[in-house]
């Protein structure tokens, strides 16, 4: 079965679940209608069902490939870019002033997951650039605005991020590229950078790299690091090209999967860039693309757990082996057998709370934007780990539950299953990786002594005492893992010992999303009551959410216990 973008659950999840009528009712979102966001919804399910979607495979079977100082990316790609250009879909979010659409990144989002699901190894490509979009906007000068801004947002031109070093992955701070002022408001920049996405190819005439460095006499650490754009060729004041930057690709990563996706090593040799923001200011100038990209990563998460739904779906509908189901369902398909049903199901539900959950991000990061409010700050800031973290981690484990959804011929290269599992399986790994994203949210995120947490954790249980009128089975059980979570908080927000914050962060994280997840479920099924949308919730709070339970004990263990082997004894 082909994919087909998620077009109806969106709009029920934006429309009814997820607050989107609280930005209609602000000055920057006045415009963005009912009517508006459906269309735009459907001009990209278009896109990711024709165009895209056909990609999937053949940049998996097709690679990109490096020959001779070129990267040649997949066949299609080229054509699959354009489109995206043509449609406006880079710039959605961008400023109109500089040609973009001044979407909400709520709307923004939906396109981006729907797009994952159809292609993902493409798909990071026009995400690399709405990150570098916003940080030029936030931190740029006018005069760098105004020449970058216009073609990156129409897709003439694409960006990428650098940041790793083989020698500094997570620890930024340990980079060694280093920048030399020339003294005519350029620097030169010298260094090599790894793993980075889209960071050459032949679909676009010029590439942007935004690269950290360090500047002579500059502290170690992240304090000292600088930002700078540095572009593939050099432009003249009027846009147009001129010659080639010094600024080559060294390899391309042989990677586990997202073949079609060239990820490169660079290498910059005395290249010339121009200062983004304040010097010494890089990281809190190249955090504002991070956090733009940690919400797109969930997004790419879920849209791959999505495609992959969709696959095993399909398969186990088709698939003739046994009968096992009740009296009357019976259709001679796998799915008839309850334990495929456990499968599919648990995929579905998941997927809802994933996906609700990164447009309950993105509504915060909207608000935040139209009001300036500090709680709808907070409220972004503690949704973006979990948002990354809960989706990533869904895409990884729906995509190996479709693998086991086609049993023998889900480890069969052809049948198509695996791909899903291999693209996805980094997701988790960069923008941060999830033991990052957890130490975030039990840490900085935790620096108000849980104060944006219990907010929310208001809201829960204050919603869940209005449903138990229509749903207490649903509502009572949501109601009191709430209530854990929040005594959970408390003990996290109470521990000095930030190793010990640290050794239960990643589960904490999974239960706040469980809980977040058995709300955005509860309020679908309060909307649409006897439908599909009340048998997933119940089949989602009944089973999966008392998943919290453990998981809170396992985040309140301490620390002590891994710690009392020591290195030697592990390898033993």
């Amino acid at each position: 079965m082909p994919y087909h973008a998620p077009v109806d659950d969106f709009s029920f999840l934006i429309e009814h679940v997820v607050g989107v009528e609280q930005l209609r009712q602000t000055d920057r979102f006045a415009d963005a209608s009912r009517d508006l966001t459906r269309a735009i919804l459907t001009e990209a399910g278009k896109l990711c069902d024709e165009v895209l979607a056909p990609l999937h495979r053949i940049g998996d079977l097709h690679p990109a490939t490096l020959e001779n100082g070129v990267v040649r990316t997949s066949p299609g790609f080229d054509a699959g870019w354009k489109a995206i250009a043509e449609g406006g879909w880079v710039g959605m979010s961008a400023d109109p002033a500089y040609g973009g659409l001044g979407l909400p990144i709520t709307v923004a989002s939906a396109v981006n997951e729907m797009m994952s699901g159809a292609c993902l190894s493409l798909q990071i490509a026009p995400l690399m650039s709405q990150g570098q979009i916003e940080a030029l906007e936030h931190h740029a000068s006018d005069e760098i605005k105004d020449l970058y801004l216009p073609r990156l947002i129409s897709g003439e031109w694409s960006a990428t991020m650098n940041l790793t070093e083989p020698q500094a992955g997570s620890d930024v701070g340990a980079l060694s590229t280093k920048a030399e002022d020339k003294g005519d408001g350029t620097y030169a920049i010298t260094g090599q950078k790894i793993y980075i996405s889209w960071g050459d190819h032949d679909v676009t005439d010029n590439i942007c790299h935004l690269v950290l460095a360090r500047l002579p006499g500059a502290p170690l650490g992240t304090k000292g690091i600088s930002l700078f754009l540095v572009p593939k060729r050099l432009p003249n004041p009027d846009g147009t090209l001129g010659p080639a930057n010094t600024v080559k690709v060294v390899s391309l990563e042989h990677k586990l999967g997202l073949h079609g996706s060239p990820t490169a090593v660079m290498q910059y040799d005395g290249a010339t860039g121009w200062l983004v923001g304040e010097k010494q200011g890089g990281m809190a100038a190249m955090f504002t693309m991070m956090n733009n990209a940690r919400l797109g990563v969930g997004a790419q998460g879920t849209g791959v757990a999505e495609a992959a739904y969709q696959h095993a779906l399909a398969y186990a509908m088709d698939r003739k082996q046994g009968r096992t189901a009740p009296e009357g369902t019976v259709t001679g398909a796998i799915i008839d057998h309850a334990d495929v049903r456990r499968m599919l199901t648990t995929m579905k539900a998941d997927i809802f709370a994933a996906r609700s959950i990164g447009l309950s991000c993105a509504v915060a990061i909207d608000m935040a934007r139209a009001t300036g409010s500090l709680d709808w700050q907070a409220r972004a800031a503690l949704l973006t780990p979990i948002a990354k973290a809960f989706g990533s981690e869904t895409g990884i484990a729906v995509s190996e539950l479709g693998v086991q959804v086609h049993g023998g011929m889900g480890f069969i290269e052809e049948t198509g299953a695996a791909q899903f599992s291999r693209d996805v399986r980094v997701t988790a790994i960069y923008e941060g990786t999830n033991g990052i994203q957890a130490m975030d949210l039990v840490g900085r995120k935790m620096m108000d002594g849980g104060e944006a947490a219990h907010r929310l954790l208001d809201e829960i249980e204050a919603f869940a005492e209005t449903a138990k009128d229509m749903f207490p089975d649903l509502a009572e059980p949501l109601w009191q893992a709430t209530e854990s979570l929040r005594e959970g908080t408390e003990w996290v927000a109470a521990q000095e010992d930030m190793t010990v914050r640290f050794a239960g962060a990643a589960p904490y994280l999974r239960a706040f999303a469980r809980i977040l997840g058995g709300y955005l479920h509860l309020k679908a099924a309060i909307v649409a009551p006897g439908t599909a949308r009340e048998a997933l919730a119940r089949s989602y709070i009944l089973r999966l959410l008392p998943e919290h339970a453990a998981l809170l004990v396992h985040a309140q263990a301490g620390a002590e216990d891994l710690y009392s082997l020591s290195p030697d004894e592990l390898a033993a």
